[in-house]
């Protein structure tokens, strides 16, 4: 055995010495409960409260707005955060299974009085509800993405399958009651904003949920801008806990800097791919207007997940024998692909500006992989520096790579 192999085998051994809690590694601490609530929780942010709007305009007219929301459905079947996921792993669970209650009692508050009025004979609204006459093929792709912004974060769920107690029992569980809840309670939240309110009038709305509130629930108007608040910011902790999670695995295979693979000796979390996010998201914000923004984000989204989704189909080709803890029917994932790619595309004349930009950011990652991972065309001191900032920052984070294999 060479001096690499024993020095392997001595680190080994150090390893297993420790004692479990004394070993760095993402630890398996999210049950069903919480699983489900990350995956509500992150989807149901500001877009229910928002995204009618974008779903109606470019759906061209109630019912066919309602069909769209059905559709986001089953397709997606098939800032203060910051500290928070940075501190501990169970606290950002907690705080997500807490922030999922408060929003779903939001969803109630709305569906309610909807209901109750829709039952007294209030459907003057429905009236010619499926008029074709503004449906246009190149907007609907628009229509889909402010449907599936709101249904955003089905997936993410996925990016924490290290840290799910029991994955292969719990994220299918937590998928399909997540999916068939949401996607039942958006479409009756759709259905109690047309009893209330106009196809016009929800059009000219800033903020359809308080429009709403101010006809349904006079006496509670001014409670709903605080519970947006907080259903916004559940999305908000679901996001920075699942995302940095696809930074750190992406790190660990060699597509980011090392730095990115590494987490907190004492608290367990992938603090650098977290503290990444800030000023990312912070620059998306500066984006400006709600709408742009939702094109501009979710044409490099649904762009990956197509490519995903498209790799996976080409990886169980390739490999058909490899083993496949969740497997997808064959039809499911060809037809999921082929409307995905097919609503990017259409997106790309619908909104050139939006999502030409969005594939100008996607291609400005070619450069930084060269500059950061793929470096040794670069000089030797480019390297070094690179090196040294790399090393100081390990330092000043207290950040260490996994010690054992928990994947």
């Amino acid at each position: 055995m060479g001096i690499d192999g024993i020095q392997l085998k001595e680190e080994g051994d150090e390893v297993k010495e420790k004692k479990e809690d004394e070993v760095i590694h993402l630890r398996r601490t999210i049950g069903l409960l919480p699983a489900i609530s990350f995956i509500i929780g992150t989807m149901v942010g500001s877009g229910i409260f928002i995204a009618p709007k974008g779903v109606l305009m470019n759906s061209g007219s109630m019912g066919m707005s309602l069909v769209v929301w059905a559709l986001c459905g089953v397709l997606s079947t098939f800032a203060f955060v910051v500290a928070i996921n940075c501190w501990s792993v169970t606290l950002a669970s907690r705080t997500q299974v807490t922030l999922t209650f408060i929003k779903m009692f939001a969803l109630v508050l709305i569906i309610v009085p909807g209901i109750v009025a829709l039952a007294r004979g209030q459907t003057e609204n429905f009236q010619n509800g499926f008029a074709i006459d503004k449906l246009t093929l190149d907007k609907l792709p628009l229509a889909f993405y402010s449907g599936l912004y709101a249904y955003g974060g089905w997936f993410y769920l996925n990016f924490v399958t290290e840290e799910v107690i029991n994955p292969n029992r719990n994220i299918p569980l937590a998928i399909i009651f997540s999916m068939v809840t949401l996607t039942v309670c958006y479409i009756l939240v759709n259905v109690a904003y047309y009893t209330m309110m106009t196809a016009e009038e929800l059009l000219v709305s800033d903020a359809v949920a308080v429009t709403f509130a101010n006809r349904a629930l006079p006496g509670l108007a001014s409670a709903i801008p605080v519970l947006v608040a907080v259903s916004c910011l559940g999305a908000l902790n679901g996001g920075f806990f699942g995302a940095p999670r696809m930074l750190f695995v992406g790190a660990r295979e060699g597509h980011w800097p090392v730095l990115f693979s590494m987490i907190h000796i004492h608290r367990n979390t992938p603090l650098p791919a977290v503290l990444l996010l800030y000023p990312l998201v912070v620059v998306m914000v500066a984006r400006g207007e709600i709408f742009q923004l939702i094109n501009f984000a979710s044409f490099s989204w649904w762009l990956f997940i197509a490519m995903a989704t498209m790799g996976m189909l080409i990886h169980r080709y390739r490999f058909p024998l490899h083993p496949r803890p969740f497997k997808v029917p064959l039809a499911i994932a060809v037809t999921f692909t082929v409307v995905c790619f097919f609503i990017v595309g259409l997106s790309l004349y619908s909104d050139p500006w939006n999502t030409g930009g969005s594939c100008a950011l996607t291609l400005s990652g070619v450069p930084v992989y060269y500059l950061t991972v793929h470096r040794s065309h670069l000089p030797t001191r480019w390297r070094k520096s690179f090196n040294y900032c790399n090393k100081q920052l390990q330092i000043l984070l207290e950040v260490a790579q996994q010690e054992v294999q928990a994947y």
